[in-house]
């Protein structure tokens, strides 16, 4: 498929990755645009459900195409998706649809957020500017990846663009709200970052007794609810309890 990869200015892209997947590539660099165009595509894969697909999974540029080489060639996958892109231009696309919005509580600051000074003194504020500034934000859920049930919120305002730390912490808790490069992330186990962590809710986005485990998904929309030491305790003894503590605020 090196014929198909002349020109990589040329996107949509569609490139071999390894003997039984093909990546569908956006755009060289991220921007909403890119994404919403992988997460609709993504989205338009699943309605048309082609045979021999195993799963598809949208990225922050791009949509992996997983296939079984047993009942799928790969030239004949690559034509058919070649076929659905010329379908519309993608990059005016909107999200698929579904999605939806949540409102998640987020103790800032103190041993939750022990970074957000540091993230103060980049933005040139306050530790109480940041906190509201970050609650006004509506970001999208650009993709999810690296751990379970972690998400990539974005793209925040540009003088959000903080470099990452020039050192990697060795663990931040399920829970941790961490900003760099214009984007926010939350995790759902603990895991190392290189980023700056200012909060952490009570909320865990990976749950093995629902299926699919995540309860919030690519494309949806998230605000910040800012809460104090005693509403995150008792938010995190429900979630303890198997509650569910998060409710879509509306669907899109």
């Amino acid at each position: 498929m090196n014929g198909h990869e002349e020109n990589p200015d040329q996107y949509p892209l569609l490139r071999q990755a390894g003997d039984a997947a093909i990546l569908v590539e956006f755009g060289a660099v991220l921007d909403l645009a890119v994404n919403a165009a992988a997460q609709a595509f993504d989205a338009r894969l699943r309605e048309v459900s082609i045979g021999g697909v195993l799963e598809t999974t949208p990225t922050l540029r791009s949509v992996l195409v997983r296939y079984d080489p047993l009942n799928k060639d790969c030239e004949t996958l690559h034509r058919e998706l070649q076929s659905h892109l010329q379908e519309r231009n993608w990059l005016q696309a909107e999200p698929g649809g579904g999605r939806r919005k949540w409102l998640v509580p987020v103790a800032y600051g103190d041993d939750y957020g022990p970074d957000i000074e540091d993230v103060a003194r980049l933005l040139k504020s306050d530790v109480d500017e940041v906190i509201r500034v970050h609650c006004a934000l509506s970001l999208r859920v650009l993709t999810l990846g690296f751990a379970p049930g972690f998400t990539y919120l974005g793209l925040m305002p540009e003088r959000w663009d903080l470099p990452r730390l020039n050192y990697v912490k060795p663990e931040v808790p399920a829970g941790a709200i961490s900003v760099a490069v214009r984007q926010t992330v939350m995790t759902s186990t603990p895991i190392p970052t290189g980023w700056r962590t200012i909060g952490q809710t009570p909320f865990s986005n990976f749950n093995l007794k629902i299926d699919p485990p995540f309860v919030i998904g690519s494309g949806d929309e998230i605000g910040f609810r800012a809460i104090d030491r005693e509403e995150y305790e008792y938010l995190a003894q429900r979630v303890a309890a198997g509650e569910a503590i998060l409710q879509p605020a509306e669907a899109k």
